[in-house]
C-alpha cells in the first residue's frame, strides 16, 4: 500500500498554524460514572493541531468511555468541557462531535464486507444524486480521491471482504477524512487500529497516522501495542482507574519507564519471580515423543513440574499447530505424549482434560470461549459438578465461585459476569478463559499467544497467574511469537523448524 503525500486542500485546513491558536483538543474535567462505578474521573487532556498524541492504559481504565463522549455514545457527568479548535461543543452528541471536525477510526471499522469499497465509502456520506437518480460514476471519482487522500492504492469496486486487514482500515480512515467544506477535519481519534493487524501490515498503517498529521490534524492515538508509541507519538497519557496519573513527552522515556507507569513494579515482579524458579530437579510432567502430524515432523520435548517452557519459532516452522496437536484437538498420526508417565490418547479431548492437561487457544472468540454467553457460564463451563446438586445449579455457590475466580484474575469491570463475554475487553476476557483452566487445577497448561491482542496490564496479571502456577507444580508450555515474552517468563525455549525442534536455550541464553 503505497502512501503518497497529502496536501492542505484536501482535507480542507488552513496552510499554516499559530503557535499560539488554541489546541485542536482540549479537554478539563471530565468525568462520567456508572452507578456506583466511576469509569472516568475529572480527565484533562490537551493535543496540538498537527501533534499525535497516544492515550494509554489497562482494560477498563477509562480510555473507551472517554472516546465514547468524544463519539456522543456517552452522556458526561455535569462540570466537564470539551473545546475542538477552541470552541465547546455538545459533548454526548455525535452531530455536534462531527461538526466540530471529529473524525473516529475504530478497532470495529464498521465496514460492511459484502459490499464493495465505493458502497462503503457512500453509506456515510451519501451517493451523489441528480433527478433521483445515483451517480455512480462521480461517487467513484469522489471515493478515487478519498483513498489517494489515504496512500491507499485499493479499487473502489473491491468488496471488503478481499481486503487485507491494513487496507479495510485505510477505506475506514478514507470514510473518516472524506472532504466536507462544511465541518473540516481537525481530530482524527484512532482507537486500537492495529489490534487486528499482522506484524508486516502495522507499519502501513502507522504510515497513515503520519500522513495525517503531517496535514495538521490532530491525532489521538489508542493503543496497547507500546512500542507504536515511540514509532508515532510525541506525548504520551496514561490512564489509570478511570484517572489521569502521568501525561509526558514520550522523548527521553524507555519501554520501561512507560510500563511503570501503567502498572508499577508488577510485571517486573512476574518476571523475576519466574527466573527464581530452578526446575532441573523435579520430574517431568509432560513428553511429547516423535509426534507427526501434517504441519509436524517428529516433534519431541519435556517438560518438568515447577517449569515454564516456551516454544518459538516463525510462521511456518510448526510452532503454531504444535500444543494443539499434543492436546489432541488436531490430528496426531504417530507418536506418543505422556502425562505423568501415562499415554495420553489422541483425539479424546474429554479425557485429556479429565487427565489434568489445559490448552488455551490463540483466537479466544472462536476456539477459547461462547462469547455470547456471559462471562460467568464461560467460566465455569469446563467443569459444572462443583456447583450442581440434583436436580439444579446451586447458584449462591456458582456466584461465590465466579467472584472468587474474577477477583484472582482482576477481571473487570467487577460484579459484571452475567453479562455476554463479548461485551468484555479483550484483556479481561482472556482472563476469564485463562480462569476457566485455572480453576480445575490442572497438571498441564498448554497456552497458544496467551496474551496476544491484551493490555501490558492483563499481561501482567496473566505473567503473575502463569508464575503461580508454575511454583504449584505444574508444567507450564507456552507458544508466543513475542521474543520478549519468552525471554522474561521462560526457564527454557524451543526453537521449532520444519515441524520440530533443532535447538533448545536456557533462559540466560534467551535474548
Amino acid at each position: 500500500m503505497t502512501t503518497p503525500s497529502l496536501h492542505h486542500a484536501d482535507l480542507d485546513l488552513p496552510a499554516s498554524h499559530d503557535a499560539c491558536e488554541a489546541p485542536a483538543l482540549s479537554v478539563r474535567s471530565l468525568s462520567k460514572s456508572f452507578g456506583t462505578n466511576v469509569a472516568l474521573n475529572s480527565f484533562d487532556i490537551d493535543i496540538a493541531a498537527g501533534e499525535i498524541h497516544a492515550l494509554i492504559g489497562e482494560n477498563g481504565s477509562g480510555k473507551s468511555t472517554f472516546i465514547k463522549i468524544l463519539a456522543g455514545y456517552h452522556q458526561p457527568d455535569p462540570g466537564g468541557e470539551v473545546r475542538v479548535g477552541g470552541e465547546p461543543i455538545a459533548v454526548g452528541s455525535s452531530a455536534a462531535a462531527y461538526a466540530a471536525g471529529c473524525r473516529f477510526v475504530h478497532q470495529d471499522l464498521g465496514l460492511i464486507g459484502e459490499l464493495p469499497v465505493l458502497d462503503n465509502l457512500c453509506l456515510g456520506a451519501g451517493f451523489p444524486t441528480r433527478l433521483g437518480t445515483i451517480r455512480r460514476r462521480v461517487a467513484r471519482k469522489n471515493a478515487l480521491r478519498s483513498l489517494e487522500l489515504v496512500g491507499g492504492n485499493i479499487d473502489p469496486e473491491s468488496l471488503v471482504n478481499a481486503l487485507t486487514p491494513a487496507q479495510r482500515t485505510a477505506v475506514a480512515l478514507a470514510r473518516s477524512i472524506t472532504v466536507d467544506k462544511s465541518a473540516p477535519v481537525k481530530l482524527v481519534i484512532f482507537d486500537e487500529p492495529t489490534a487486528t493487524l499482522p506484524d508486516n501490515e502495522v507499519e502501513n498503517l502507522l504510515a497513515l497516522v503520519r500522513r495525517v498529521a503531517s496535514n495538521g490534524v490532530a491525532v489521538l492515538y489508542v493503543t496497547h501495542r507500546l512500542d507504536e508509541i515511540f514509532q508515532v507519538a510525541s506525548n504520551v497519557t496514561v490512564l489509570r482507574d478511570g484517572s489521569k496519573v502521568a501525561a509526558v513527552p514520550v522523548q527521553g522515556l524507555s519501554r520501561r519507564d512507560v510500563v511503570h507507569l501503567l502498572v508499577g513494579d508488577e510485571l517486573d515482579e512476574a518476571e523475576v519471580n519466574s527466573r527464581k524458579l530452578a526446575a532441573d530437579e523435579y520430574p517431568v510432567r509432560l513428553r511429547v515423543d516423535q509426534v507427526e502430524s501434517a504441519t509436524l515432523a517428529s516433534l519431541t520435548f519435556d517438560a518438568r513440574a515447577h517449569e515454564i517452557v516456551g516454544l518459538a519459532g516463525i510462521t511456518g516452522s510448526g510452532r503454531e499447530t504444535a500444543l494443539r496437536t499434543v492436546f489432541g484437538d488436531l490430528e496426531r498420526v504417530s507418536g506418543r505424549v505422556e502425562l505423568d508417565g501415562r499415554p495420553l490418547q489422541p483425539h479424546r479431548i474429554h479425557r485429556t482434560v479429565t487427565a489434568g492437561v489445559a490448552y488455551v487457544p490463540p483466537d479466544r472468540k472462536t476456539l477459547g470461549a461462547v462469547v455470547n454467553l456471559s462471562a460467568g457460564e464461560n467460566l465455569l463451563m469446563a467443569d459444572v459438578r462443583r456447583t450442581w446438586r440434583f436436580p439444579r445449579m446451586r447458584r449462591e455457590s456458582e456466584r461465590r465461585e465466579v467472584e472468587e475466580w474474577c477477583e484472582r484474575f482482576d477481571v473487570r469491570p467487577r460484579g459484571e459476569m452475567e453479562k455476554p463475554l463479548a461485551s468484555f475487553s479483550g484483556g479481561n476476557q482472556q482472563k476469564v478463559i485463562l480462569a476457566k483452566w485455572f480453576r480445575l487445577k490442572p497438571a498441564v497448561i498448554l497456552l497458544d499467544e496467551p496474551t496476544q491482542g491484551v493490555d501490558v496490564g492483563a499481561k501482567a496479571v496473566i505473567y503473575r497467574q502463569l508464575v503461580e502456577a508454575a511454583e504449584s507444580g505444574c508444567a507450564v508450555v507456552v507458544s508466543s511469537s513475542d521474543v520478549d515474552e519468552l525471554a522474561a517468563l521462560c526457564h527454557r525455549v524451543l526453537i521449532m523448524r520444519d515441524g520440530s525442534v533443532v535447538q533448545e536455550l536456557h533462559h540466560s541464553d534467551v535474548t
